[in-house]
């Protein structure tokens, strides 16, 4: 049997999986859209209900897609942090924190595999850029941040800021999802710290987030072929 007639055809399993992932994209953009809706109007209770269900939405259509394993488990390892930071408690905070930091390991991992085949390494030029950026906004942050999260928030800023600039090995639309997703947490950290807010915070937060993880997949799933 021949690599051709051995993939699955339109009308094969993939093909069949693959007529629900629209269906399922859809379902994720409307319970986006409700959320952030939530967030601007105050009505916290839609929140809390929506939130919890937007990565397993995002994660079965990037499934149903033929995604690779390591960003279902990466998105997956995002819902986990979802459901803990809505506790609104330094532990649950904490382990929040280290759900999302696995999901970051499993978003490296892949994009060191997108390089192992043949993709360009992230630039060079952009990971000094990162890197500055990070340096600059700890120095700045750290004497309002608790004294009892300062380590562990510049520990999971350097590994989303790897990730971050990693994301670019898989093109331009996973590169802007990983700065989205260090805006995003910037945006958190800065609410942590007591700084100035702008208008509805958790809106924007929820925004860059939400955007970053789609990104993130649109960017995997543009460039990854199935069975490769």
């Amino acid at each position: 049997m021949t690599a051709t007639a051995a993939r699955p055809g339109p009308t094969g399993a993939g093909g069949r999986a693959e007529r629900f992932a629209n269906p399922v994209l859809l379902a994720f953009l409307l319970v986006a859209a409700a959320d952030l809706a939530g967030l601007l109007t105050g009505a916290e209770t839609v929140h809390l209900v929506a939130k919890p269900l937007l990565m397993p939405l995002l994660a079965g259509y990037a499934a149903l897609r033929g995604a690779p394993r390591l960003l279902v488990a990466a998105l997956l390892f995002g819902w986990g942090g979802d459901v803990f930071l809505l506790a609104e408690n330094d532990l649950a905070f904490l382990v929040g924190m280290g759900s999302f930091a696995v999901g970051h390991v499993c978003y490296l991992t892949l994009f060191g595999r997108g390089e192992g085949r043949g993709r360009a390494p992230a630039p060079l030029a952009t990971g000094i850029g990162y890197a500055v950026v990070l340096v600059v906004f700890l120095v700045l942050i750290w004497p309002d941040l608790p004294a009892d999260l300062r380590i562990p928030l510049t520990g999971y800023s350097l590994l989303l800021t790897a990730m971050a600039w990693r994301a670019g090995v898989f093109g331009p639309y996973a590169a802007a999802g990983g700065a989205l997703f260090l805006l995003s947490d910037a945006l958190i950290a800065t609410g942590i710290a007591e700084w100035p807010q702008a208008p509805a915070p958790d809106f924007w937060v929820m925004l860059t987030y939400i955007a970053a993880q789609a990104l993130l997949t649109l960017g995997v799933l543009t460039q990854h072929k199935p069975g490769r």
